[in-house]
């Protein structure tokens, strides 16, 4: 996979094959349904597949006070689709010269002109160009004239509803991460720098890592099961994680603190990437600290059996 930020240094052998262009917030399961049909395209057309995105969201010119929060990183988005085959994730740097193109200003350019498209794969809600001006139809006819490819890809339902990244969005806000990761491809994760706590964790006697600077949705708070993904190390680490306030001893402010069953030594200052598998319990006060001792033992037994279950394919 190579990930590209300069349309000006794409590699020719880049160019001249399928090309899917959106946001591909989260890469979930519709995603994987666009990118299957994508790689058979450029099959067909004897070139490579290449998914294009704009970096940052649009939104973030246009409504800065009202972007959502991403589900993934440009770089764990481009490892994702290239684990779908994808050949190639274009981020385009995003300024107001290209959102101020047309629809057919930006066909001409990007897709007939830097790309150089000779098949082109979108789901049926795609618009491109100035104030999303054009869509699945004007591209239809913008491809028909010039002879390239074009396929619309149905939308993948799940209980009766379109996948969506904000419909996996608002279920991690909700802290419904099992419900989201049925819709993703990997399970969801975020990315921080582990930072000093309170020390309190370790004085329990479960020492946890306290996660600064995410730059992705935080789940809503509870306490979770998960995998902890540390640097040097190939395999995760099973986690029990805290997202919210600890009430039993006056504490409001909101952290996020995996607790990684099994490792031991320091992780300050690395970046630890969380995955969530699954909701436990909400987060509650308790009478004594003994009693919030007793249930953090049963949240980390809890967490160990599930992550076991998912790595056996079993579920959860």
């Amino acid at each position: 996979m190579q990930l590209i930020r300069d349309l000006a240094r794409l590699p020719d052998e880049l160019r001249r094959g399928a090309v899917s262009i959106g946001n591909f917030d989260g890469v979930h399961r519709g995603h994987a349904r666009i990118v299957g049909r994508l790689l058979a395209r450029a099959k067909n057309v004897g070139g490579p597949a290449v998914a294009f995105t704009l970096d940052p969201h649009p939104a973030k010119l246009l409504r800065p006070d009202a972007v959502p929060p991403g589900l993934c990183s440009i770089e764990r988005k481009a490892r994702l689709l290239a684990d779908l085959g994808v050949d190639a994730l274009v981020a385009y740097p995003t300024d107001r010269a290209l959102l101020e193109l047309e629809a057919e200003e930006f066909f001409e350019s990007v897709v007939r002109g830097q790309l150089a498209a000779r098949a082109v794969v979108e789901g049926p809600d795609f618009f491109f160009g100035h104030n999303r001006g054009g869509n699945v139809e004007l591209l239809d006819r913008l491809c028909r004239r010039d002879g390239i490819v074009l396929e619309v890809v149905e939308a993948l339902e799940v209980d009766g509803e379109p996948i969506s990244s904000s419909r996996i969005r608002e279920l991690i806000r909700r802290g419904e991460v099992g419900r989201a990761r049925a819709m993703l491809t990997e399970p969801y994760r975020i990315r921080g720098r582990v930072v000093r706590g309170a020390g309190r964790g370790a004085a329990l006697g479960f020492p946890t890592a306290n996660l600064a600077g995410i730059e992705t949705l935080v789940p809503g708070v509870g306490i979770y099961a998960g995998r902890a993904w540390v640097p040097a190390r190939e395999a995760p680490y099973p986690a029990a994680i805290s997202v919210g306030s600890n009430p039993t001893f006056d504490e409001n402010e909101l952290k996020v603190e995996p607790y990684l069953i099994g490792y031991q030594g320091s992780l300050y200052e690395q970046a630890v990437e969380v995955d969530f598998l699954a909701r436990l319990r909400d987060i509650v006060r308790f009478a004594t600290v003994e009693e919030l001792v007793a249930e953090m033992g049963q949240d980390v037994e809890a967490a160990r059996r599930i992550v076991e279950q998912y790595a056996e394919g079993d579920g959860v």
